[in-house]
């Protein structure tokens, strides 16, 4: 007698395709790292959104914590993670500046809570920041020896276990990051088993497209922490064949308003740019931004390009940073006609979305590295940029691709 045949198999759905919940703590950073990470995405200004999460896309949150003090910033970090165990399992994601600013150590530490181990890899090679022998390097010099935290109240760090004071953590070599898979998957699981968090060297994004499948391959108790430089790996790895998003439309009739809350040197060669098409710039005196005694000229109508800046020439305000960025963003928050907007500096970004009532945004791709163009539920187009990214035509080329009949223009001179 023929044997039974085999019964039929049961119908398998599709895996549900991985997504990710990052924490960023600024915005101009959480907009990096939504684009970075790619695919469906949404970008929130609502740390209380990851309560609320669906499996269907990334969740990119700002939780804005440059602002707070130590101790709260790893408060609201702790609080998030709490959040997304609650829900349904997702890869997480910390999204940290590439110069290691901010409360690296505080939050940080509270990342690391409940994890087997963090995976540490702030370089960020499109922007030529590395990191080798555990030593973040701009353009190749060792970070404490450049001018990279010249509007911070402290030192730069020595290096990331320096950075880091207090979280146990070992480096991992460029040649094991670039050896077999599982000799780099080894050394991460050795580490980890001896209490500490592994800080792979990085100088390509091959290093760190290597990190990302590393962390992956090891499953969700290895979390990723790093720039915008191993969001953008993480990504590639979850979505290889990714699709570019479709162009999108400008809107040429409304005003676009350019917003430079940075102290870096480099923006007043960068507005340069702009005030040789003709665009309007109003240099605001900190002292009187900050006292609320600043008011824009009235005009017939707004003009179609406008730059506002705080006047840098006495040098960074260290202490007074996050009073003049609220002062700045409620000023252009009431600039007449709605106009698109040009947000560099991630404080200044937030506080003037803040002072906006927008509490997310679509993010729709980058124009440069680090300029994410994005667009409000209400339809303004809103480009992020930190304050430290671009070259000296940064904002020229940010402002065409918001106004390409700017482009006739920029020919002509």
């Amino acid at each position: 007698m023929a044997p039974p045949p085999p019964p039929p198999r049961p119908s398998v759905s599709p895996p549900v395709p991985p997504y990710a919940i990052a924490l960023a703590d600024d915005l101009s950073g959480a907009a990096e790292t939504a684009c970075a990470l790619g695919g469906p995405v949404r970008l929130s200004l609502d740390a209380t959104d990851v309560t609320e999460v669906t499996l269907a896309c990334n969740l990119v949150v700002d939780l804005d914590t440059r602002r707070l003090p130590p101790a709260d910033a790893a408060r609201a970090v702790r609080t998030a993670l709490r959040a997304v165990r609650a829900g349904p399992p997702r890869l997480l994601y910390k999204k940290v500046d590439s110069q290691l600013r901010g409360h690296l150590a505080a939050e940080t530490a509270a990342y690391a809570e409940g994890a087997e181990a963090v995976v540490i890899a702030p370089a960020l090679p499109a922007a030529r920041r590395t990191v080798t022998g555990g030593v973040v390097h701009l353009n190749g010099v060792p970070l404490h020896r450049t001018d990279g935290w010249r509007a911070e109240r402290a030192s730069a760090p020595r290096s990331l276990p320096e950075a880091l004071s207090g979280l146990p953590v070992r480096v991992v070599p460029l040649d094991v990051v670039r050896s077999d898979p599982t000799a780099l998957d080894a050394e991460l699981r050795r580490i980890a088993a001896s209490g500490a968090h592994p800080a792979p060297d990085a100088e390509t994004d091959a290093d760190l497209d290597a990190v990302a499948a590393a962390a992956l391959r090891l499953g969700p108790g290895f979390r990723l922490l790093g720039s915008g430089g191993l969001a953008a790996a993480l990504g590639r790895a979850l979505r290889p064949t990714a699709a570019p998003p479709p162009p999108v439309p400008a809107r040429d009739r409304a005003p676009l308003l350019v917003v430079v809350g940075t102290a870096e040197p480099g923006a007043v060669a960068q507005i340069a740019h702009l005030t040789a098409l003709g665009a309007h710039h109003v240099p605001l005196d900190p002292a009187d931004l900050a006292a609320g005694t600043v008011h824009l000229p009235r005009t017939a109508a707004a003009p179609a390009l406008t730059v506002l800046s705080i006047d840098g020439s006495a040098g960074p305000r260290i202490h007074a940073g996050r009073a003049l960025s609220t002062a700045l963003g409620a000023l252009a928050a009431a600039y007449p006609g709605r106009p698109d907007l040009v947000l560099t500096g991630g404080e200044t970004a937030r506080t003037t979305l803040d002072a906006l009532g927008t509490r997310e945004l679509e993010p729709l791709g980058q124009i440069h590295h680090g300029a994410v163009h994005s667009r409000t539920p209400d339809g303004r187009h809103v480009v992020t940029r930190p304050g430290s990214y671009g070259a000296e035509d940064s904002l020229l080329r940010i402002a065409v691709a918001l106004r390409p009949r700017l482009a006739a223009s920029t020919t002509a001179t």
